[in-house]
């Protein structure tokens, strides 16, 4: 049986609800990137840079950066306990499973602070 223990919301339904409203918060990103891309059909670097040297684009691509993080999490979580069971791994799918989440949750976690360096870095 597969406990809650390390899944991001208190239940299914709790997971649900953030993977779709990351998923929104993503799209919108992704459509404010492509905005700017159609706004100024010759972006260099100076426009570029500008673009996220306000602390609104900043907030926003944090925002956005947790987001990820959210979803990716609760995606691979459900991942690892819906195909990393005994049926398929044998009496060591546990540790398969929490070697695999543990993994999950570092590549995240560096990813996230690397995230943040370069958004609010100097």
């Amino acid at each position: 049986m597969v406990t809650n223990v390390t899944n991001l919301g208190r239940s299914g339904l709790y997971d649900w609800i953030i993977q779709r409203f990351s998923a929104i918060i993503l799209a919108a990103y992704s459509l404010c990137i492509l905005g700017s891309f159609v706004m100024n059909p010759q972006m260099d670097y100076a426009t570029w840079s500008a673009l996220f040297e306000s602390n609104a684009m900043r907030l926003f691509s944090l925002i956005t950066l947790f987001a990820l993080c959210a979803h990716a999490w609760i995606g691979m979580w459900t991942i690892s306990t819906d195909y990393m069971t005994s049926l398929q791994l044998g009496k060591s799918a546990t540790f398969f499973r929490l070697l695999f989440q543990a993994g999950c949750v570092l590549l995240i976690a560096v990813y996230l602070l690397w995230g943040i360096q370069i958004f609010w870095g100097n």
